[in-house]
């Protein structure tokens, strides 16, 4: 049985890194309850938005508490804690796409398998690549790892995901659309930038898991909490909600 590991870690002073997982755990719980009890004030066809970025906050939530505690006891947190929580979330904030698609428009099921395998590839190379397994050079799976996500922005910029968006008729959608797709190419970002700088730079001395771990914790609070607030921003205006 899962416990949560608790209340007798204390967060020492000056402990940024520990800080921002105190912050984002927070705000990943209060964005959780905000989103499950705001699907109930939207329109039908927009409660599943609303229901997704709910579990991603609250899956992140989750894992956040233990991050959290491993980093305040042993100052380290091990990249499987990250990657299971993102082999969750990522491909749930992905598929947002095609669920708002769909809510709009008639939007083929091969949408939602284009993006989700555009998602798996990059985080399972990713994983491959920080944990060492299999590839004993981490540029090769970084590199596809990269080519998921490039996949991933060419395909709601450019691809039929695109294409089908500039059939929507409501500007409201229109601008939820372009501000999701913004957040994934500059917010997500981040996490190719960390991984460069910690394992294809040849200062991983310099550039330590405290970095890194503030990096992440940074970017999940952007791709995660105000990813789902674009999303319940659009549902309230589609739902003629002031």
């Amino acid at each position: 049985m899962f416990t949560l590991l608790s209340s007798s870690v204390n967060l020492a002073s000056g402990d940024w890194v520990g800080a921002s997982f105190w912050l984002v755990s927070i705000a990943l719980l209060a964005s959780t309850v905000f989103f499950f009890l705001e699907r109930d004030s939207v329109d039908p066809k927009w409660k599943l938005s609303l229901t997704v970025s709910g579990l991603v906050t609250g899956v992140a939530w989750f894992h956040y508490m233990y991050m959290r505690d491993v980093w305040v006891t042993t100052g380290a947190t091990p990249t499987e804690y990250r990657y299971i929580d993102w082999l969750i979330t990522v491909p749930l904030l992905i598929i947002e796409f095609y669920i708002i698609l769909r809510a709009v428009t008639d939007t083929p099921s091969r949408v939602f398998v284009k993006l989700l395998v555009g998602s798996l590839v990059m985080l399972i190379f990713g994983y491959l690549g920080e944990s060492g397994l299999v590839f004993g050079d981490p540029l090769v799976p970084f590199i596809i790892g990269m080519l998921g996500w490039i996949y991933i922005i060419y395909e709601i910029y450019a691809g039929e995901t695109s294409g089908l968006s500039k059939s929507i008729s409501s500007d409201s959608v229109k601008s939820a659309y372009k501000t999701m797709r913004n957040i994934v190419v500059f917010g997500w970002a981040i996490y190719p930038i960390g991984y460069y700088l910690a394992y294809l730079t040849g200062s991983e001395g310099s550039y330590n898991g405290a970095t890194l771990n503030g990096i992440y914790n940074l970017a999940d609070f952007l791709n995660k909490i105000f990813f789902g607030l674009v999303i319940w921003s659009l549902a309230r205006k589609e739902s003629n909600i002031k």
